[in-house]
């Protein structure tokens, strides 16, 4: 059976995530987050102790993680590790930077490959990411390229961070977005960049609804009115 996918892909802090979580949830398809894949073996390696220039034992890290993602209408979802909901620790800088550096790791990104295809699966699957349409899924129905500007991610980022009642320093927030963005478009292994059929959508000055909207008339011509 050819399983539908739509592969999203950007930056961090492009919403992206929130993208794929709320069209998941609106076709009842399942939902790949596989920034949270870095994420999760990240966190984990962070907690055993493991250096992120280790490379087997990162490898093996990523290999037996046992994760979650449930698209259940909300903004956020929820990510599950080992049963665990987990999804507020892998949203701090220091996780999402240490995953940025965990990316970057071949023998990592070869462990997870094989995982994050067979999460398309029946009805459908809505797969968030960096490399979704360039290498995860290179034939997926629909491809979209999110992004949004340096500098209005991070103060999307520092309105999260207030709103937790966590100091943050703009400035920093966007020096450590370019860094990010630098590390992931310069990687050896499948940088950082639009897909050649990818749809290209900016919402540093739109909101998520309209974001959604969008995708779901792309999704209309793409894969017909049948699919949803």
């Amino acid at each position: 059976m050819n399983v539908p996918v739509i592969a999203i892909d950007g930056p961090s802090g492009s919403g992206k995530g929130t993208l794929a979580r709320l069209l998941a949830a609106r076709l009842g398809w399942h939902l790949l987050d596989s920034g949270a894949l870095y994420r999760l073996t990240a966190l984990a390696a962070l907690r055993r102790g493991v250096a992120l220039d280790d490379a087997p034992t990162l490898a093996r890290v990523a290999a037996e993680l046992d994760v979650h993602f449930e698209s259940d209408g909300s903004r956020e979802g929820r990510i599950l590790l080992d049963g665990v909901e987990v999804g507020a620790e892998l949203r701090t800088e220091t996780t999402g930077n240490a995953a940025s550096c965990v990316a970057s790791v071949p023998q990592v990104r070869e462990a997870l490959f094989e995982r994050q295809r067979r999460f398309a699966v029946a009805p459908g699957l809505v797969a968030d990411g960096r490399d979704m349409g360039t290498v995860v899924f290179p034939d997926a129905a629909l491809k979209v390229y999110l992004d949004a500007s340096a500098q209005v991610r991070a103060e999307r980022r520092y309105k999260q961070l207030k709103e937790k009642g966590i100091g943050a320093n703009l400035a920093d927030l966007v020096a450590e977005i370019r860094a990010r963005d630098e590390r992931d478009m310069n990687r050896s292994v499948a940088p950082l960049r639009p897909a050649e059929d990818a749809l290209m959508l900016d919402s540093s000055t739109i909101g998520i609804d309209a974001v959604l909207d969008q995708v779901m008339v792309w999704m209309r011509e793409r894969l017909g009115e049948a699919r949803h």
